[in-house]
């Protein structure tokens, strides 16, 4: 308790000392110098954040959008030659259903039962009757 009233007795005169003139500016020297180590670490690494962020923004700009570009450019080539291969192949009725394909084991509670959540008239056929 002692210590406290201590505490709160001097409180009044340590900030009125650290507001002298020659206390603050000490401090304002300090803390407001250039070579100051702490400041010009910053400094370095402000310079340093400048350069990589241009670095990036110059790879985001002349490698990526290219790269998409012609990744695109490719699977559009691919989806195309494929359904063309797809073209030449005969009707899904007439292809052989080979045992091991489109296995049910019990039916699907959705729809027939028979197509599953993916399925796609398309390229999907089944027919339960015909198997080899």
């Amino acid at each position: 308790m002692v210590f406290q009233r201590q505490l709160f007795r001097a409180t009044p005169r340590l900030t009125a000392q650290l507001r002298a003139p020659a206390v603050r500016s000490t401090i304002q020297r300090r803390l407001a110098s250039t070579e100051n180590q702490f400041i010009k670490e910053r400094e370095g690494a402000k310079h340093h954040a400048e350069g990589t962020a241009d670095l990036w923004r110059k790879i985001s700009i002349y490698a990526v959008i290219p790269a998409l570009i012609l990744g695109g450019a490719n699977a559009y080539i691919l989806w195309n030659e494929h359904w063309e291969h797809w073209s030449h192949m005969p009707p899904l009725e007439e292809r052989v259903e080979y045992p091991y394909q489109n296995i049910r084991t019990k039916n699907y509670p959705w729809g027939d039962g028979d197509k599953t959540l993916f399925w796609n008239d398309k390229v999907n056929y089944h027919n339960k009757d015909k198997t080899t």
